[in-house]
């Protein structure tokens, strides 16, 4: 049985069917994460929120790999563990053990969050269904001290097909979704917050590498020109590329994310 009085964090694990409790929490810091400040605002409300017993919403954290997602997540932990937030992450494929994670911790006096990572599913699968329970309740009501926060690269979780908008009508002026529209939109719609990560422009990059680099002492316009170098080299101007440049050359241990 877990001390939540003294864990913050804990991960499932399936073969064990037990929460494992997580001993080192990456220590990435609301502060850390640069170019999403409205979306970190948004989530941080909703959490501060949640934390005080108000109405809080479930949320969607999708876009562009890289930008932060995972991130802010994770840095909301370290910024509120102190005045009673948890975080339980549970893999895609063990949501079919959710309720029974969420009946062991209803009861709890602290407030948790249910997190899963890279959240999407395939066509036909079905294991979204124990979350869509847990996010709205069925004959029992959902507890009021869990949320569930996702991070996805789709907008509603599942994929998205030309064909599927085939019977979608204008009728009055309103769009009437097809049937299989309205299934895939049922699901993100259960996440009252939905915060949107787009592809972070050159400066923020640029300025996410510096942040890295603080205590750089050589040619900062040659720095970047590297930096720049290495994310056309992994197509991609993020975060997680600045981190990896970091991971590449530099010279002492910074926070890390992204």
């Amino acid at each position: 049985m877990i001390d939540w009085q003294t864990t913050y964090a804990a991960i499932w694990r399936q073969r064990q069917a037990f929460l494992r409790p997580v001993k080192d929490i990456d220590p990435i810091r609301l502060q850390h994460l640069l170019g999403i400040d409205l979306q970190k605002q948004q989530l941080v409300s909703n959490t501060e929120r949640f934390l005080a017993g108000l109405p809080a919403n479930n949320a969607l954290l999708w876009g562009a790999r890289g930008t932060g997602k995972s991130s802010l997540v994770k840095a909301l932990l370290n910024s509120y563990k102190h005045q009673g937030l948890r975080i339980i992450e549970i893999d895609k494929q063990d949501l079919l053990y959710l309720p029974e994670i969420v009946d062991e911790i209803r009861e709890q006096p602290q407030r948790f969050i249910v997190y899963c990572d890279d959240l999407s599913f395939d066509a036909g699968e079905t294991l979204y269904k124990p979350l869509k329970s847990v996010l709205e309740g069925s004959i029992e009501l959902p507890p009021n001290n869990v949320l569930f926060y996702a991070t996805s690269n789709r907008r509603h979780l599942l994929p998205e097909h030309m064909r599927d908008n085939l019977d979608t009508q204008l009728v009055d002026g309103e769009v009437h979704y097809s049937d299989t529209i309205e299934e895939k939109i049922s699901l993100s719609d259960r996440f009252g917050l939905r915060l949107a990560f787009y592809p972070q422009h050159t400066q923020t990059y640029l300025d996410i590498v510096d942040s890295y680099f603080v205590d750089y002492s050589g040619n900062r316009e040659a720095l970047h020109k590297a930096a720049l170098d290495f994310a056309h080299q992994n197509a991609a101007k993020n975060g997680r590329t600045a981190k990896q440049f970091y991971n590449a050359v530099g010279k002492k241990e910074q926070p890390s994310g992204y």
